[in-house]
């Protein structure tokens, strides 16, 4: 899939599911549930054990579903990421190498800001998107409305400290979609083994989103 078909995904679902476990087969459990629930993009951290394997394997497995890789740190990581299929790549900082490399690569890249300096000088590198996180920590979406008011052009995704109580609210603030972790694929459903639970949080995400769009 080209770049500009990954981005305008992004886009339409507004929701990246994070998928952090210390398990290869629980992280795999986990793209499979978040599918089944309608969410056709996930992201995989590098963090999690075989990760180069899995973004493999899943991309395979389920062609349908745009698989990314998250926690890219540098551009060696960026590389085996995508050499194993990735189609985005997303960081929790910046680091212009990377994001260049991904570039060159026409590879959509998302990397991760904080204040308000940090976002102006990744927008200036020419990413796809700008991720805030973590925001939950610094005033949630009432912080995604301020940067949003100082760069209205930049298309921001909300990470940290998003849950069903204040996704919607995201959205309004002005976020292009949400990062979601534990608070979409917890922890319990994981070792527990319910999709459904999982699925049905996938389609409460989705409506969130929706519902703020609609508004």
């Amino acid at each position: 899939m080209k770049r500009q078909e990954v981005r305008e995904r992004i886009e339409q679902v507004g929701i990246i599911p994070s998928i952090r476990t210390v398990k290869a087969e629980d992280a795999l459990f986990a793209a499979e549930s978040v599918f089944r629930g309608g969410i056709s993009l996930v992201e995989i951290a590098l963090t999690v054990p075989d990760a180069y394997q899995l973004i493999t394997s899943f991309a395979r497995r389920a062609p349908e579903v745009i698989v990314g890789a998250g926690g890219v740190i540098d551009m060696e990581a960026a590389r085996l990421a995508i050499r194993a299929g990735a189609q985005f790549l997303t960081s929790d900082g910046l680091d212009p190498q990377t994001v260049a490399f991904a570039l060159r690569e026409s590879v959509v890249i998302i990397p991760g800001t904080l204040t308000p300096t940090d976002v102006m000088a990744a927008w200036k590198l020419g990413p796809d998107f700008v991720k805030v996180v973590p925001c939950g920590n610094v005033g949630g979406e009432s912080y995604i409305r301020s940067l949003k008011a100082m760069f209205p052009r930049v298309p921001l995704i909300a990470a940290g400290g998003v849950n069903q109580s204040n996704a919607t609210s995201f959205i309004h603030a002005g976020a292009v979609a949400l990062g979601i972790g534990a608070e979409l694929i917890p922890k319990e459903a994981i070792r527990l083994r319910q999709p459904d639970r999982i699925a049905e949080l996938a389609r409460r995400f989705i409506g969130f989103v929706n519902d703020a769009r609609g508004r």
